[in-house]
């Protein structure tokens, strides 16, 4: 009975399916008699216009490392095919599975790595037919889709993400895609709620991709997501912050408490150096990349190796300060000895030669002080004050320009 039907056509999954007791309603064996599945609407009346639109149902994960990120999304595609026209004013839903007895585009998402359609119960596929021959094709799609991001600014990034879809065989002779309403045909971004980002903006644009093969039509949903900060400040830039400060600790500390100094220094270079590579763990690793987060904590290692190349800077200050005054001040003595007649030898002719040879007390002072501050402690009370404004003066730099430029 069925093989001597006009649906001879049909896979045999459908034959299997009425022999399990399953009737098809008349009006659905009207529409599929003699319909052909293989062959597009309007096959020789100019191309067929797909309408499409989408729901995002949420943004899973949004990878650095990988560059891409994870949605849900609902698919929904629309097109006209007159030989689904029938008489009635209601429109006809149908099981998923008989979606594999209508032509549908052949709708691919691109710089998709991996995607599936959902399954649980049944493939979450909708197909509903109007009167007018119209046909909405819904989809419940997870997809993790390539989205190149530039983090020179990171974390105070934004990134500008795409969902492209193109038809893999039909060209722009054969098929034509639309958004059903514009900017307004992608919905669900206002309600999502994501760990690190805020959608700020997002539009929709039709295109064409070009390839060797032909030209294909091609939709794009751009949005852009913008990183919150509040997270890395208080995990990342708020401790580096804190380290500096008490990296300036030791300015306090007098310049003989030698262990003192030299473990504050160490321990903020050691901690601080903990933290850059705690920050990196979780980024990629590109050479290309010199993000903002890596700058910042630059600038606080530089300040903290800074404090601590201070310290050995005035320690030996101090050292060769100490050393002419004590040497200057024997010189003198021995003078005045020797002018006061405490020291009446008398020299050979070659002891007087050789005292006249040696430099004069006050040559030789001046000679190993020219190039030493006149007191080593103020070099503690310089940086008290200095190290502060230009910790300060170079926050200023950095913010403003990551914020505003």
């Amino acid at each position: 009975k069925h093989f001597c039907s006009p649906l001879v056509f049909l896979p045999l999954r459908f034959f299997l399916f009425q022999a399990e007791g399953e009737i098809l309603p008349p009006t659905i064996q009207r529409l599929m008699k003699g319909y052909n599945k293989y062959l597009r609407p309007f096959f020789d009346n100019g191309p067929v216009t797909v309408g499409m639109s989408l729901d995002i149902a949420s943004i899973d994960t949004i990878s650095e490392i990988n560059m891409d990120y994870t949605a849900t999304i609902f698919l929904r595609q629309r097109w006209t095919d007159e030989r689904l026209v029938f008489d009635g004013n209601k429109s006809l839903s149908l099981d998923g599975r008989l979606v594999e007895l209508l032509w549908v585009p052949d709708t691919f998402i691109v710089d998709s790595k991996k995607s599936f359609l959902h399954d649980i119960t049944v493939e979450n596929r909708l197909i509903r037919i109007f009167p007018n021959g119209t046909v909405l094709y819904a989809l419940r799609i997870t997809t993790t889709v390539a989205c190149n991001m530039d983090l020179t600014k990171y974390p105070m990034d934004k990134q500008t993400c795409t969902l492209q879809l193109e038809s893999w065989g039909y060209n722009i002779n054969d098929v034509m895609f639309y958004w059903t309403r514009g900017n307004e045909s992608v919905s669900g971004l206002d309600s999502l709620r994501l760990a690190q980002y805020t959608v700020e903006d997002h539009y929709t644009s039709v295109s064409e991709a070009i390839y060797e093969t032909g030209h294909y039509p091609k939709l794009v949903f751009h949005f852009e997501l913008k990183r919150s900060i509040l997270y890395f400040i208080l995990e990342t830039y708020v401790p580096s912050s804190l380290l500096v400060v008490l990296s300036w600790v030791s300015f306090w500390i007098s310049q003989s408490s030698v262990p003192a100094r030299i473990c504050i220094g160490v321990t903020t270079v050691l901690t601080m150096t903990t933290l850059m590579m705690g920050a990196r763990t979780s980024l990629p690793n590109a050479n290309c990349f010199i993000k903002a987060i890596d700058v910042y904590l630059g600038i606080c290692f530089s300040f903290i190796f800074g404090a601590l190349i201070e310290y050995a800077v005035a320690h030996f200050c101090t050292l060769t300060y100490t050393g002419p005054n004590m040497l200057y001040g024997h010189q003198m003595h021995d003078l005045e000895d020797e002018m006061n007649g405490i020291v009446t030898t008398i020299a050979s002719d070659s002891n007087r030669v050789k005292r006249r040879s040696e430099p004069k007390p006050e040559v030789l002072h001046r000679s190993l002080t020219c190039c030493h501050v006149e007191n080593p402690h103020y070099i503690d009370n310089y940086s008290r004050v200095t190290f502060p404004l230009s910790f300060v003066m170079v926050n200023l730099l950095y913010w403003t320009y990551y914020l505003y430029f």
